[in-house]
């Protein structure tokens, strides 16, 4: 059976689970098939919420897959489920993939509770910013894992993540796949293995589903692309130090030899994601925009931070993300900017060439990150303001500050909405991409 007939089993959904309501979704599935599929607690998270697995299958090998390890991507809440699902109810499948399967819905539940405002409105761009919630990488499950390199070390690794370490140290598994979403960009994966023949399989699975492939910017450092779409999975050292963080769950299943799968779907549809037409501007000058773009993001943000600070009493979990983002939206732009002349053809140490055109894709991709940025850090500084105001006393400066950001969020919302009117994709469709994508890797 080709996977296509597999994609093609997802049901329908209309909304993104809450954390409860997954968890009674995995319970339910467990209950129907109690001789099949374990349930148990691998860890708690930091505000004390149990991480669960479920476990079907009887190997050989063993698969871990990871739902949800950033919290406002939750397209991996249902994979997870639907993959379970499909395990259960296809037994001649179980066989031929040959794997003992560990299926982890939500890696950060507590992350996922300061979503749910609109995990109902999945297609409601305000929605979604209004009640958007990321963690800085420092604080991410994904990018937490322990890391020694030089004099780099990072230890502060989250209850979250050591759940996941001890998971992957007791099963030792040979493939391991962690689920992500965007926003505007278009679908894409990364590998740890430079498979180019794998990678050409999933290069196929979005048109599958009617998704563009992603043409834009690489989204880190030290990627390299093995076929359009798919790429050579980011060293950790080099992503960890940069930005003040850990390792990655790939380097973490390195240590086992496994084959590391991201897949990246987005959430809206645009068809210039994947149009590489040339424009008539020069990439490097597309390129110095959007970074002084996200530069003036960033001033505007620290200059209205510095007005509320000596005022901010709450430590809410928002105002920790927008300090802490703030500072890696600064060391990301400076990075893209020093790197700008490899994206554009060039190689690092070599005499900057002529400049070439930059694609559609690659112009519209740089004003989705300035529109992503905005919306995203002025949504969780919003956020973090009202916390104060609930909390009851708020000095003058925070209602200003609090007035201002809402007046230019809203009209950096309509901007973002103008500029990409595009309709949200289902997500049946994002379910299908990434359950695909696990069962190539999976060898079928």
């Amino acid at each position: 059976m080709k996977v296509a007939e597999y994609m093609s089993r997802v049901p329908d959904r209309a909304a993104f689970p809450s954390v409860d309501a997954l968890n009674a979704e995995l319970d339910a599935v467990a209950a129907a098939h109690p001789g099949l599929v374990r349930t148990r607690r691998i860890g708690t998270s930091r505000l004390g919420e149990p991480l669960r697995v479920a476990t079907v299958g009887d190997g050989p090998a063993d698969a871990v897959v990871i739902g949800g390890p950033h919290p406002n991507e939750p397209v991996g809440f249902l994979t997870v489920t639907a993959l379970l699902d499909l395990l259960c109810r296809d037994a001649a499948l179980r066989a031929r993939l040959g794997h003992r399967w560990h299926l982890v819905a939500c890696a950060d539940p507590d992350g996922a509770r300061l979503n749910e405002g609109w995990y109902g409105r999945p297609g409601d761009r305000r929605a979604y910013a209004e009640h958007f919630f990321r963690p800085d990488l420092a604080d991410q499950v994904e990018w937490t894992f322990p890391l020694s390199d030089g004099d780099y070390r990072f230890d502060r690794t989250l209850p979250e993540t050591a759940a996941l370490m001890r998971l992957m140290d007791e099963v030792e598994p040979s493939l391991v796949c962690s689920l992500h979403n965007g926003e505007y960009q278009g679908a894409f994966f990364y590998l740890n293995r430079d498979d180019p023949a794998l990678a050409r399989r999933l290069a196929e699975l979005p048109g599958l589903e009617g998704l563009p492939l992603h043409h834009g910017e690489p989204e880190l450092p030290g990627s390299r692309t093995i076929v359009p779409g798919v790429h050579t999975t980011p060293d950790g050292r080099r992503v960890g130090a940069a930005f003040g963080a850990g390792a990655s769950s790939a380097d973490h299943a390195a240590r086992f030899g496994a084959l590391h799968l991201v897949t990246e779907v987005p959430m809206w549809a645009d068809a210039r994601v994947a149009d590489r037409t040339p424009t008539g501007t020069g990439h490097r000058e597309i390129a110095a925009a959007g970074a002084a773009a996200r530069r003036e993001l960033a001033d505007l943000l620290e200059t209205a931070l510095k007005a509320v600070a000596d005022e901010l009493t709450v430590r809410s979990p928002f105002r920790r993300s927008t300090e802490a983002t703030l500072r890696t939206l600064r060391t990301l732009t400076e990075h893209a900017g020093e790197h700008a002349g490899e994206h554009a053809g060039e190689h690092a140490g070599e005499p900057a060439g002529p400049d070439r055109p930059a694609t559609v894709a690659e112009a519209f991709d740089q004003r989705q990150a300035v529109h992503l940025f905005r919306l995203r850090l002025t949504g969780t500084f919003l956020r973090m303001l009202d916390a104060e105001l609930a909390a009851g006393g708020a000095a003058p400066a925070v209602r200003v500050q609090r007035r201002l950001l809402a007046e230019r969020f809203d009209r950096w919302l309509a901007e973002a909405e103008a500029d990409s009117p595009g309709p949200a994709i289902e997500i049946r469709r994002l379910v299908a991409v990434q359950l695909g994508a696990i069962l190539l890797a999976a060898g079928i």
